[in-house]
């Protein structure tokens, strides 16, 4: 999008939400968001503050220091140059804000991590100023969320790619038991990786196999020389993310469950019934609702899990949020689905993709999680990207 087209919108947002202006603020990266709306690259080197002020109606105004001067030389509006900090603070005071609301990468108490870019002094600076901090949440997602038709089609190629590793995974796990050969979770994982590689993917971190109450832990990841051996009758999760290798590539994410066996036991085929009826509950209430043009918030979808969950008695053991957004990184900072660990009031808005990843995690026993990912298309459809886990994967031991 033409950045020009962006202010536009930008301006239309802000005086549709009665907020004066928008000020977008950094100190050596510190605001990540800034830098995709400003159209920074990330690698770019700035070690001074900066400022972009975009008024509800008006020129913008680039507030940059003397020694890097040329940072917002590629957008439009005024340069203010400043040498020393009385210099800076006095052109921000000059941008006579007093009694007006100012949107910035700021979360009233903290409640949306991924939004809370702007430090807390810079916040007492713009009060001190006699202006009223409200957040950038609701119109940032458009501007640093939204896929453009290459990113798409990146992550379906990525999706794709996962998917197909998993079936190998499997098959890697199957053979090496079949043939009675040692296999623990740290060669499963680098199989994983070692694929990745081979579909010219990258990971910021590596995958996970984990078996029986490692399974557990949603954030275990197995070690070389610490990892479990994999044991015919032992249960298995895969967790796996990964992007094209290649310039503005977005991730997918994806994970699987199965038993290192014909059958599985009752109480695990119980659970998994359970985990895999609220992730299909979650995408029909998603489904419905976004094809009907109604707003869904992400907190919505994470408390219709929790209810499905305690309903049954498994409540306690959900012990994280819904999904994520995803993006260039794997959690994204857009809407996620959560009202658990924050309550993101965001909406899911077309262009967007993020995980549905209920779970149930049985301390000392296993745990089962069953994650996809969703895209919400400009035409008002859902697209479920990664593949769909109906039944626990039962190895032909």
């Amino acid at each position: 999008m033409e950045f020009e087209k962006k202010l536009i919108e930008v301006q239309q947002q802000l005086k549709k939400e009665k907020i004066n202006g928008w000020l977008l603020y950094d100190f050596r990266h510190s605001n990540s968001l800034a830098y995709i709306f400003l159209e920074i690259p990330a690698s770019k080197m700035l070690s001074r503050r900066f400022f972009y002020w975009i008024p509800s109606s008006g020129e913008p105004i680039k507030i940059v220091p003397q020694i890097e001067s040329h940072t917002l030389d590629h957008l439009p509006g005024i340069k203010w140059i400043y040498k020393s900090w009385q210099e800076l603070e006095s052109q921000l005071f000059s941008l006579k804000l007093e009694n007006h609301k100012v949107a910035m990468e700021y979360s009233p108490f903290n409640a949306l991590p991924t939004l809370s870019k702007v430090d807390a002094g810079t916040i007492d600076f713009m009060r001190k100023n006699g202006v009223e901090v409200v957040s950038s949440a609701n119109f940032i997602q458009r501007y640093t969320c939204v896929w453009n038709p290459q990113q798409l089609q990146s992550h379906l190629e990525a999706a794709e790619i996962l998917s197909l590793i998993v079936d190998q995974t499997w098959n890697f796990i199957e053979k090496k038991l079949i043939t009675s050969q040692a296999v623990d979770e740290y060669q499963v994982q680098q199989f994983m990786l070692k694929l990745m590689t081979e579909h010219n993917c990258v990971t910021a971190d590596p995958p996970t196999c984990a078996i029986n109450a490692n399974s557990a832990d949603p954030h275990y990841s197995p070690k070389k020389g610490q990892a479990l051996s994999i044991r015919p009758g032992d249960f298995i999760l895969l967790d796996l993310w990964c992007k094209k290798n290649q310039p503005n590539s977005v991730y997918a994410d994806i994970t699987r469950v199965g038993v290192a066996a014909k059958n599985a036991q009752i109480k695990q085929k119980h659970i998994f019934n359970l985990v895999k009826e609220t992730r299909d509950r979650a995408t029909l209430f998603i489904k419905e609702n976004y094809e009907a043009g109604l707003s869904i918030q992400g907190w919505q979808v994470d408390q219709l899990c929790r209810d499905v969950l305690n309903e049954k008695g498994y409540g306690e053991y959900f012990i994280h949020r819904t999904g994520h957004n995803i993006g260039q990184d794997v959690h994204g900072p857009g809407a996620n689905l959560d009202n658990f660990e924050t309550r993101d009031f965001r909406q899911l808005i077309p262009g967007t993709c993020f995980s549905i990843e209920p779970g149930i995690y049985l301390p000392h026993e296993f745990g089962v999680r069953l994650e996809y990912d969703v895209y919400l298309s400009f035409e008002k459809k859902i697209q479920i990207t990664g593949g769909i886990q109906e039944e626990l994967v039962c190895l032909n031991l």
